[in-house]
Formats: C-alpha cells, sequence, structure tokens
C-alpha cells in the first residue's frame, strides 16, 4: 500500500510565489478599460469616459477582476456594485462592449489593441459612475405580490401545499431570474415606459407565480395585468432573452401571460391536492 505523504504546508505558498514572480517578470500585456464616469456631487461637470490602463498578467480573467484592480491600485474614486462575484446576486450588472450582462462572469478580451468599454445599464437614472438607481425596478417587483397567495385562509406555515413533479417542471427557467434587470434595461420598450410597462424580468416573475399550482389567486393576479401597459407594451422584440446572463426566456413567459388574458389557454388544475398533507 502506498504511503500516504502530507503536503508540505508552504507548498501552496510557494505556488502563489512562484506565478506571482512569473507574473512580474512576464511582458507587460496591456489592455485599455474606457469606463463610464460621472460623479454626483459635481453636477456641472458632464458624464465623460475615462480610460484605464491594466496589465493582464497581474489581472483575473473577468471584467469584474479588472474593475476591482482598477478601483483597488490605480483610482479608488471609481464606483461600481458587486458582491458574490459568481452570477448569482445579479449586483454587477452593467453594459459591455455594447451588451447588458453581468461582469463577474465576463470574460476580458484578450486582444489588447481593442478598448473594452463598460457602461451603467441603459436607460436609467445614475447614482455615480456605474451604479443605477434600482429603486422604480424593485416597486415594479414588489407590485407583482411575489409571493405565494391562497384563497383557503390558512396561515402561512400552518399546513404544507403538495406540487407534482410536473407542475413543479413549469417553474424552471423562471424561478432562476436573479433580478439583476439586464432584460429590462434592453428592453426598447422599457425604456420608453418603465413608468408603467412592468418590463421582462417583472413580467416573468409574475409568470412564475401565475403558473404556481399551490398558488390559487391566478385570476386576481391575472386582473391587474389588464390594461394597455403592464403587459402589452411588450412587442416581441426579444432583446430580453438574447441579453439574459442567466440563459432564460422572458419574452415566452410573457407570451404565455397574453394567452392567459386572452383566454386562449387556461392554468391547468393541480396536479395533486395542495393541501393534502397536514401538519
Amino acid at each position: 500500500m502506498a504511503k500516504f505523504v502530507p503536503v508540505c504546508q508552504n507548498t501552496f505558498k510557494q505556488v502563489r510565489l512562484f506565478h506571482a514572480y512569473a507574473a512580474k517578470n512576464a511582458e507587460a500585456r496591456t489592455k485599455t478599460f474606457s469606463i463610464y464616469r460621472w460623479n454626483p456631487d459635481k453636477p456641472e461637470t458632464q458624464p465623460y469616459m475615462q480610460d484605464y490602463e491594466v496589465d493582464l498578467n497581474t489581472c483575473g480573467p473577468m471584467i469584474l477582476d479588472a474593475l476591482i484592480k482598477i478601483k483597488n491600485e490605480i483610482d479608488p474614486s471609481l464606483t461600481f456594485r458587486r458582491s458574490c462575484r459568481e452570477g448569482i446576486c445579479g449586483s454587477c450588472a452593467m453594459n459591455i462592449g455594447g451588451t447588458n450582462t453581468l461582469a463577474c462572469i465576463s470574460k476580458i478580451d484578450s486582444n489588447s489593441k481593442e478598448k473594452s468599454k463598460i457602461y451603467p445599464l441603459p436607460h436609467m437614472y445614475i447614482i455615480k459612475d456605474l451604479v443605477p438607481d434600482m429603486n422604480n425596478f424593485y416597486e415594479q417587483y414588489r407590485s407583482i405580490q411575489p409571493w405565494l397567495q391562497r384563497t383557503d385562509g390558512k396561515k402561512a406555515g400552518t399546513q404544507q401545499y403538495l406540487q407534482s413533479v410536473e407542475d413543479r417542471k413549469k417553474l424552471d427557467g423562471l424561478y432562476e431570474c436573479i433580478l439583476c434587470a439586464c432584460c429590462s434595461t434592453s428592453c426598447p420598450s422599457y425604456w420608453w415606459n418603465s413608468d408603467k410597462y412592468l418590463g421582462p424580468a417583472v413580467l416573468m416573475q409574475a409568470y412564475r407565480w401565475i403558473i404556481d399550482s399551490r398558488d390559487t389567486k391566478t385570476a386576481e393576479r391575472l386582473n391587474k395585468l389588464r390594461n394597455p401597459f403592464s403587459v402589452y407594451r411588450c412587442h416581441t422584440i426579444m432583446n430580453c432573452t438574447r441579453t439574459c446572463p442567466k440563459g432564460l426566456n422572458p419574452g415566452k413567459a410573457i407570451a404565455e401571460i397574453k394567452k392567459l388574458l386572452g383566454g386562449v389557454i387556461q392554468k391547468n388544475e393541480p396536479g395533486l391536492n395542495t393541501t393534502a398533507l397536514h401538519s
């Protein structure tokens, strides 16, 4: 039997030092990042693009790595949102190279001759630099009441609501939305009617609760959407689906809502008695 030999505690440190040394002594691979800047403390200053030179040998592979490096080592005044760095929280949504996406999962173009242009999400009020004001977006999300609702009068937590495997599958491709707003801010209809049109992200979440077999307030949810703007400003341009960093299809969800509103389809009865298992 082979004898187990513990790894020297200094091995990993030595590896890190080796890579740091190699990067330091390698030929620099400088890339320019052109970033949108605007400071609310200086309202007389118009928004502008500022260029930063970053050596890719000493930078991680993602756009967010470059932004963090710029903020830590070059310009601490640069402002942006970020959190998980795993494409889960949606905080670092911005426009990169003309596409709304997440900085943490967007790879840096290795072509050092081309600038990487980074803007905040389009057609939103800007708080500072790459930080958009998300208040209207979140208020719209709140308006659809994104939680399970029942007409049986039972208080949440008093009993378990069952769901068949088939009914559960209907939620796939809906619940994964991280509310990054990449899709809504890619939608021309949302650009011009964001005060009335709910936008693809919020409508996809509305459909997620409408179609849930455990929710019994489908009629009430649909009635709230029966107006010329909430849903019908969608013209199936499909920018939302093309730009979604999670690969979801908000356009399809909106089409299903339209079918339900028009009576073309009906919500099916639950595959299981949702309150069959009592506490």
